[in-house]
């Protein structure tokens, strides 16, 4: 993952991203990359549920 920070509060997923922060283009390069899990991912504490985030941001 990258700045993506996921905790559980009860029954609510908490997701943090540092807005300020990139990680370059894109592969098209129509992008930039902010956050991004790098795929599909495992919620923490329920393997059963996936998540799959990017964030970005226009070039």
């Amino acid at each position: 993952m990258k700045n993506i920070d996921m905790k559980l509060n009860g029954n609510h997923l908490v997701i943090t991203v540092d807005l300020s922060r990139e990680f370059g283009e894109s592969k098209s390069g129509k992008s930039i990359t902010v956050a991004s899990t790098e795929g599909n991912i495992s919620v923490p504490e329920h393997e059963e549920i996936k998540i799959g985030l990017n964030i970005y941001r226009k070039k």
